[in-house]
C-alpha cells in the first residue's frame, strides 16, 4: 500500500559537508571502479524484459480477481484473511513495480525500458481499479465499533491496527467506488506521471559547459563542483551554468509538469474535502495541521534569524580567507578555507582530495559503530550485499534515495558518489533509511513504512552520529570550526531552506487556482520565497547577508519533490529538529538510549510521531517545542562556531 521511494533532493538537501576543497580539480573518482547494485539476484528477474515478470503479473491478476469474488460484501466475516491476502498481492505488485523503477533509474536513456515500464504500469493500474480498489473503500466504511469487536473476536487482527486506523482516517475523503476506479485506471494515461517521468529524463540528460576547457559535465558533477570549490569565480561559473541551462527548455517542461501536479492536487483537495493545501499530506502522516503550522511558523521567525546570523559570520570568514568581494548565492555552501598542520608538524592531507568509496564506507561504519554496533552491522550488510548503486554516471536519476521495496528484498540505495565529504554525509543519510527499513520489516509490508514525520529520523540521525564522530576526532580549532560550519550548512539547508521550498509550493499551488502556471510566475514565486527566508539582497539595501541572488531564477525547476511528492519537504525540517532534540536527549541520558531508538525504528508505521517520541521526553505537539528545538540544535551549533571563529580572529561584529 505504501510504496515510497525516498529521494534526497539535489541542492535542496545537498549541503557542503566537505571539510575543505581545493580550487583545482583533484583526480576524479572513476565510475567504472565503483559498485553497482545487484537487482537480479534479489528480485529473481534476469532483466526488465524477463518473461517471469509477465507470468507473475498474470498470476497477480488472477489472484486479485479471485480476491474480489471471495471477499467483497463479506469483509466483516473474513477480515483477517482478507487483509492477509491483500498484503500478499500488494507485495507481489510492489516487487514488479520496484524492480522496473530501480532498473529505469539507472538507464533513463533507454526508451524501450521506459515503454516497458509504462505498459506494465498500465496493467497494474487496471488490476487495482478492477479488483483491489474496492477493498480499502469498503474497509474504511466498517464502523469503528465493529472493528473493535472483530479485534476482540480475532486477536490476530490487532497486528494490523495501524493499517486499519490509516484506512479509516481516509474515509471522509474517499470518493465512490466508480470514481476511484476511474481515477486509478486512467492515471498512467492522463495523470501527472508521464509528465513527471519526462522531466526526470530531461534533467538526467542535461550537460553543462563550465568554459574551463574540459568536457561538458552532467548535473551531479556540476553540483559537486559548486559545493566543493574554494574559488568563488568557479562557484559563480557553476551557478550561472546551472541556471542558464535550466532556463532553456527544461524550465518550460518543469513549469508544465508542476502546473499539472498542482492542478491535480488542487482538484483532488476540493473533491475530497481537505481543508488546507497540506492537509492531505498531513493526514497521510497522522500529523495534525496545527503541528505543521507551528513548525513552519517557528522556522520562519526563529530559524530565519539564526540563518541570517550564521551567513553573516560565513560571509566574514570567506572575505578574510578567500578574498571574497561579493557574497553570492553560489557561495552559500562554499567550504571555508582554514587549515592547520598536525601535532607532528607534518602537512595534513588536503581535504580537497577525493575520498575513495572505501574511505567513505569506513567513515560511516566508524560513526555508526560507536553509537550502535547493530546499525553498523546493518550498514555493512547493505554494502557487502551490493544494495547500493554508487557512481555518478550519465543517464542516471539525480540525487540520492533509499527504496525500501518490500520485506525480504529491499532496501536499495541510489547514490551519485563523486568523492566529496558531502557524499559521505549522503551515504550516512541514505543508510539510515536502509537501517530503518530493515528494522521495521517485521511489521509487514502494509505497516513497515513510518509516517513522513518519522521517516527521516534514522537518516538524519545517521548523519548526526557520523558528524559527531568526526568532530570528536578534530585535532585543532580550525578543523573543528570547518566541521561545525559544514554541519550548520546542512542543518540550515534541511530546516530553513526546506521550509522556503514549502513556501514556494504554497505560492505555486495557490496560484494554480487562477489558471495554468507559467515559467515567469514560478520564477516570481521562487524569488519571493527566497527573500522571505533569506532577506532582501544586500546590494538592494536589504537585510540579507547575501549581496545578490544572481543566477537563481530557474533553480526551482530541478527540485524533484515538487513533482513527485507535493508538500513533502517540511518533513526534513521536522526530522532535523526532532533528531537534534533526540541527540540532546542522548547526551543528557545515554543509558538505554540505543535500545529506545532501535525500538522506535522497529515500530515502522505502527506508531504515530507523538507516541513514538514520548519515551524520549519529547512532545512536538507542544507550541514551544519547535522554537526550543531550534535554539537547542541550530542555535547551539552557531554559538559554538561563533566562539571558535572569534578565537581564531574571524568576527562579523
Amino acid at each position: 500500500m505504501k510504496r515510497h521511494l525516498f529521494l534526497l533532493p539535489l541542492l535542496c538537501c545537498s549541503t557542503s559537508s566537505s571539510l575543505a576543497s581545493t580550487s583545482s580539480c583533484p583526480a576524479p573518482i572513476m565510475s567504472s571502479e565503483l559498485p553497482r547494485w545487484d537487482l537480479s539476484s534479489r528480485f529473481g528477474f534476469e532483466s526488465p524484459f524477463d518473461e517471469k515478470i509477465d507470468q507473475l503479473l498474470d498470476s497477480i491478476e488472477a489472484d486479485a480477481k479471485k480476491f474480489r469474488q471471495t471477499y467483497e460484501n463479506k469483509l466483516e466475516e473474513h477480515l483477517l484473511q482478507a487483509i492477509q491476502e491483500f498484503e500478499a498481492i500488494s507485495v507481489q505488485r510492489a516487487t514488479i513495480g520496484s524492480y522496473l523503477s530501480l532498473s529505469y533509474d539507472t538507464q533513463l536513456n533507454d526508451d524501450n525500458l521506459k515503454k516497458r515500464k509504462g505498459a506494465l504500469s498500465q496493467v497494474q493500474s487496471s488490476i487495482v481499479g478492477d479488483y483491489l480498489e474496492w477493498f480499502t473503500l469498503d474497509l474504511a466504511g466498517i464502523p469503528t465499533e465493529t472493528i473493535d469487536r472483530l479485534k476482540k473476536e480475532t486477536p490476530e487482527l490487532t497486528k494490523y491496527s495501524a493499517f486499519l486506523s490509516e484506512v479509516q482516517r481516509s474515509k471522509p475523503h474517499d470518493l465512490s467506488k466508480e470514481v476511484e476506479r476511474a481515477l486509478t485506471v486512467r492515471s498512467p494515461y492522463t495523470g501527472t506521471r508521464p509528465l513527471v517521468s519526462f522531466l526526470d529524463k530531461e534533467l538526467s540528460m542535461m550537460k553543462f559547459d563550465l568554459q574551463d576547457g574540459n568536457d561538458f559535465v552532467n548535473m551531479e558533477v556540476l553540483l559537486s563542483k559548486l559545493s566543493s570549490s574554494k574559488d568563488a569565480s568557479v562557484r559563480a561559473k557553476c551557478m550561472k551554468a546551472l541556471n542558464d541551462g535550466l532556463g532553456e527548455s527544461t524550465s518550460r517542461v518543469a513549469a508544465l509538469s508542476l502546473s499539472a501536479v498542482a492542478g491535480s492536487w488542487l482538484i483532488e483537495n476540493k473533491e475530497r474535502s481537505y481543508q488546507g493545501l497540506r492537509s492531505r499530506r498531513n493526514l497521510e502522516n497522522n500529523c495534525p495541521d496545527a503541528v505543521v503550522e507551528s513548525l513552519l511558523t517557528a522556522v520562519r521567525s526563529v530559524g530565519v534569524t539564526y540563518c541570517k546570523r550564521y551567513y553573516a559570520m560565513k560571509k566574514t570568514i570567506l572575505q578574510q580567507t578567500q578574498g571574497l568581494d561579493t557574497f553570492r548565492w553560489s557561495d552559500r555552501n562554499a567550504p571555508i578555507d582554514i587549515t592547520s598542520s598536525n601535532d607532528s608538524g607534518e602537512e595534513k592531507k588536503d581535504d580537497g582530495d577525493k575520498i575513495s568509496w572505501e574511505e567513505a564506507v569506513q567513515m560511516v561504519e566508524r560513526g555508526y559503530r560507536k553509537f550502535s554496533p547493530h546499525m553498523a552491522d546493518l550498514f555493512m550488510g547493505m554494502v557487502n550485499d551490493k544494495r547500493i548503486d554508487v557512481p555518478a554516471v550519465d543517464h542516471k536519476k539525480g540525487g540520492a534515495y533509499c527504496a525500501g521495496v518490500v520485506p525480504g528484498i529491499g532496501p536499495f540505495q541510489l547514490l551519485n558518489f563523486d568523492g566529496t565529504k558531502h557524499d559521505v554525509s549522503t551515504l550516512a543519510h541514505e543508510s539510515g533509511h536502509g537501517c530503518h527499513d530493515i528494522l521495521a520489516y517485521k511489521q509487514g509490508y502494509l505497516q513497515y513504512h513510518p509516517p513522513l514525520t518519522l521517516a527521516e529520523t534514522a537518516s538524519i540521525f545517521g548523519e548526526m552520529i557520523v558528524f559527531r564522530d568526526l568532530l570528536n576526532l578534530a585535532s585543532s580549532p580550525q578543523e573543528r570550526l570547518t566541521l561545525l560550519m559544514s554541519k550548520i550548512d546542512d542543518v540550515i539547508n534541511s530546516v530553513v531552506r526546506q521550509c522556503s521550498f514549502d513556501r514556494f509550493e504554497e505560492l505555486a499551488h495557490s496560484g494554480r487556482d487562477k489558471g495554468e502556471l507559467s515559467t515567469e510566475e514560478l520564477n516570481s514565486f521562487w524569488s519571493q520565497a527566497m527573500v522571505e527566508y533569506y532577506g532582501e539582497a544586500g546590494k538592494d539595501g536589504g537585510d540579507s547577508p547575501f549581496d545578490d541572488y544572481e543566477d537563481t531564477t530557474y533553480l526551482w525547476s530541478y527540485v524533484p519533490h515538487f513533482h513527485h511528492v507535493p508538500f513533502y519537504v517540511y518533513s526534513y525540517a521536522f526530522a532535523d529538529l526532532v533528531v537534534g532534540s533526540l541527540y540532546n536527549s542522548f547526551q543528557k541520558n545515554p543509558e538505554g538510549f540505543e535500545d529506545r531508538l532501535l525500538e522506535l525504528l522497529s515500530a515502522g508505521g505502527t506508531l504515530d510521531f507523538a507516541t513514538a517520541l514520548a519515551p524520549f521526553g519529547l512532545d512536538p505537539t507542544s507550541p514551544s517545542f519547535w522554537e526550543d528545538a531550534l535554539e537547542a540544535h541550530l542555535g547551539a551549533l552557531i554559538q559554538e562556531a561563533e566562539a571558535i571563529a572569534s578565537e581564531l580572529g574571524y568576527s562579523s561584529k
